[in-house]
């Protein structure tokens, strides 16, 4: 993978600090492989997860710009200590899994908002240059706790452009869809019920997802911290979405050659859909697009509205949903 938007902030972030939460996660530590070709000064890796730090630590090796800070985004106190002298925040801690936050809805809101309230408090105390929210497909129209948390989040990181005052902070979040192989994903799990000799399970025949890979994921999060002005929301085009039993169907002929592995189908889980919305019609009327995504521009809650001219070959967005069906 050519990380051409990488290469473009490169220059931007020599010589920064930059903090990302949720550091030892799929996406997060993604973000601290690409952050370590660059000449940034300092990059902290602030997760609450012990042995993911210790794993990541033995990967990455010694490189001295590393700092690994056990701590979760619930602890503002905690928080307020990674914070300093900071100059790039990528927000990526999260809880992420749609049945544990059905199940447990009020951590969700606890991780997921409250959490995100202590990361914009924290920026504007330190006068942090940029935050960039990671967010989810599910934060559309959502139909489950995750989603609702995550709108949210989306909400309040928009917001938080319209309190800034004398600080040079700005925000902005981005949103993709499925991330293959990351933690909880099918990809473990269909990995292990192969090798564990069991039927291969999917929800249902007619769910769809958006399919993307790790890598390109971390590179249209670079695009997005290049692009950024201050409110926008960053859609991140995906390739045409997939039944899921295709996928599964192609991955065990990939995985499995020959193998006569089945198929079976368990149902929806709790809070899961059929179908994954990127773009509602509603955000489509006020939307712009570029390359690589699309840009979702803030109401007008108080936002100064981003300059159109800053987006490189922008176009008006046209009018509809982006959506998984």
């Amino acid at each position: 993978m050519c990380y051409i938007f990488l290469n473009m902030v490169a220059q931007k972030l020599a010589g920064k600090t930059v903090l990302v939460t949720g550091g030892t996660g799929s996406v997060g530590s993604e973000i601290v492989r690409q952050l370590l070709k660059t000449k940034a000064r300092q990059i902290r890796i602030f997760s609450r997860d012990e042995y993911k730090q210790h794993e990541l630590r033995n990967e990455l090796g010694g490189d001295k710009r590393l700092r690994f800070l056990i701590g979760d985004i619930r602890d503002k106190e905690r928080m307020d200590f990674a914070f300093q002298s900071v100059d790039i925040v990528f927000h990526a801690a999260a809880l992420k899994h749609v049945p544990v936050c059905e199940y447990n809805p009020f951590e969700a809101v606890k991780t997921n908002i409250i959490g995100t309230q202590n990361v914009i408090e924290n920026a504007f105390r330190h006068n942090v240059e940029k935050v960039l929210a990671i967010s989810t497909d599910k934060a559309a129209d959502p139909g489950s706790v995750l989603g609702a948390s995550k709108l949210m989040m989306e909400r309040l990181v928009t917001a938080a452009n319209a309190t800034i005052g004398q600080n040079r902070t700005r925000f902005a979040s981005v949103r993709f869809g499925n991330v293959l192989n990351s933690r909880g994903s099918v990809i473990p799990i269909w990995k292990k019920q192969i090798d564990e000799g069991k039927n291969v399970t999917v929800t249902d025949l007619r769910a769809t997802r958006f399919l993307m890979q790790i890598p390109d994921a971390v590179r249209l999060v670079f695009a997005a911290l290049e692009h950024m002005q201050g409110g926008e929301i960053f859609v991140l085009k995906m390739k045409p979405a997939k039944r899921v039993i295709d996928f599964a169907k192609e991955f065990i002929e990939k995985y499995a050659p020959g193998k006569r592995i089945k198929i079976k189908l368990i149902g929806l889980r709790p809070g899961e859909r059929l179908h994954e919305t990127l773009l509602t019609e509603d955000e489509s009327s006020n939307t712009i697009e570029l390359k690589d995504m699309f840009v979702i521009l803030p109401q007008d809650i108080g936002v100064d509205m981003p300059k159109i001219s800053g987006y490189k070959n922008a176009k008006k967005a046209p009018f509809g949903a982006y959506r998984s069906n």
